[in-house]
């Protein structure tokens, strides 16, 4: 049943993907050049409701803090944090928009797709020479939050500051941030997805 749930959550998620222009490299291309901006709207938009539903459903006991996962904080994901920045910017995908296109029928996605799944071989490949440079050891106390959430097994980077408190405001900031936030430059051409 729960590969069913991921499957139709999956479907669905790349449906709404595709139907935004996320899977369109020239939109992309114009949001990353700020030229476009309502495909950002909409991911900050995404970004502040999610995280306000996270941090009020575990406030309120509707959300187990036991399924929370925080990734560890070292060097290394920030320098593929760069790397996946530049080859977005680059190619007009990220990883899931490109996988997303690729379903919706774009054969340039095809040359992405092949790319990442090179690149992650190669990855694996160098893992061991990669970890023997420090890149992987955690910094920042490894597995933290910014501040701390009751009943989480992580610790907050600032104990004294409630971390389900920060994420609702952030959660405020980014929506906020989502209608503020004008559609695009003066003069620039709207958002629009070209036909294929």
């Amino acid at each position: 049943m729960q590969l069913f749930i991921a499957l139709v959550v999956g479907a669905a998620f790349g449906a709404v993907l595709d139907r935004i222009g996320a899977t369109n490299p020239s939109v992309l291309g114009r949001m990353l050049a700020l030229r476009a901006l309502g495909l950002m709207k909409a991911i900050i938009l995404a970004i502040g409701v999610a995280l306000l539903l996270t941090f009020a459903g575990q406030m309120t006991g509707i959300v187990d803090v036991g399924h929370m996962s925080v990734k560890t904080a070292y060097v290394g994901v920030f320098l593929g944090g760069m790397l996946l920045g530049f080859g977005w910017a680059l190619s007009g995908y990220c990883p899931g928009t490109g996988l997303c296109a690729l379903a919706s029928g774009r054969r340039d996605a095809l040359f992405f797709v092949a790319g990442g799944l090179l690149g992650a071989f190669a990855y694996i490949q160098s893992y061991d020479a990669v970890k023997s440079t420090g890149l992987l050891e955690p910094i920042l106390g490894g597995k933290v939050t910014i501040g701390a959430v009751p009943g989480s097994k992580f610790e907050g980077l600032f104990p004294g500051l409630p971390g389900d408190i920060v994420g609702i405001v952030l959660g405020l900031v980014f929506i906020a941030v989502a209608f503020v936030l004008p559609e695009g430059r003066a003069g620039d051409r709207a958002l629009t997805v070209p036909a294929e």
